[in-house]
């Protein structure tokens, strides 16, 4: 029987950020951020362009520096510890193009140890991306499913998406969102950045609005509908009229 005086364990959010800023001469892509955000949860990073997204991103992933302020990726600030864990995908495309698929697919088993090949294979052929193909040979939204595909195979406790179906066709779209991002343990969690909030919002736990380097609201996203009677979309849409 546990000690009724024992104190009991909380576990770290799976991000939290304190007074987070990133100042570049004369503005601020982040100012003063606080925020909070659970593990287990697919939460929306919205906010039009030019609202800090990327660059929350960015930090969150370890790849540019705050300014001032206190980041933490599951306890921990961002670095080399946390990038074991942690799943990035940035807006644009990094492979050569002059690659093959299995060439992406062979990268990333011999960077990540929590790599499940099988799971990537089986995801690839289900969206029709040719194995053998080089990546110049194929459209920009394919290219787009290979890097998704490879960055969700990996098993990690947080997920970092930034615009991961942009540039995706509707017809696979669906399939992205509804099989890839949930199928996922239940204890990692996946920040998504986008602004397509209509084709999100039905698999989204939770939502930030982030507008002018500052977070606008967050919160859980059934209980924000609930409360106000609106999509998410129709919210952010009123919340950002002016932006």
């Amino acid at each position: 029987m546990n000690d009724m005086n024992e104190p009991m364990y909380t576990p770290a959010p799976a991000i939290a950020c304190y007074g987070l800023t990133k100042a570049y001469p004369g503005a601020f892509a982040l100012n003063g951020i606080d925020l909070e955000l659970p593990r287990g949860k697919i939460i929306g990073l919205l906010g039009p362009n030019g609202s800090g997204k990327s660059t929350l991103v960015k930090i969150l992933a370890g790849l540019l520096q705050p300014t001032s302020g206190t980041v933490l990726v599951d306890g921990l600030a961002p670095g080399a510890e946390t990038k074991s864990f942690v799943s990035y995908l940035p807006e644009r495309t990094y492979f050569d193009p002059a690659m093959r698929v299995s060439g992406c697919v062979r990268m990333f088993s011999d960077f990540y140890a929590d790599f499940d090949r099988e799971r990537a294979l089986s995801l690839l052929a289900v969206l029709g991306v040719p194995y053998t193909a080089k990546l110049k040979t194929l459209s920009k939204g394919t290219r787009e499913k290979v890097q998704l595909v490879l960055v969700m195979s990996r098993r990690a406790r947080l997920y970092l998406l930034d615009e991961p179906i942009g540039g995706v066709d509707p017809a696979a779209r669906d399939y992205i969102l509804n099989t890839i991002l949930t199928n996922r343990d239940p204890d990692a969690t996946i920040l998504l950045s986008t602004h397509l909030i209509r084709d999100v919002e039905d698999i989204l736990d939770g939502f930030v609005f982030l507008g002018g380097g500052q977070v606008i609201v967050s919160g859980d996203a059934a209980e924000a509908r609930a409360r106000h009677g609106k999509t998410l979309d129709e919210m952010f849409r009123e919340v950002f009229r002016c932006y």
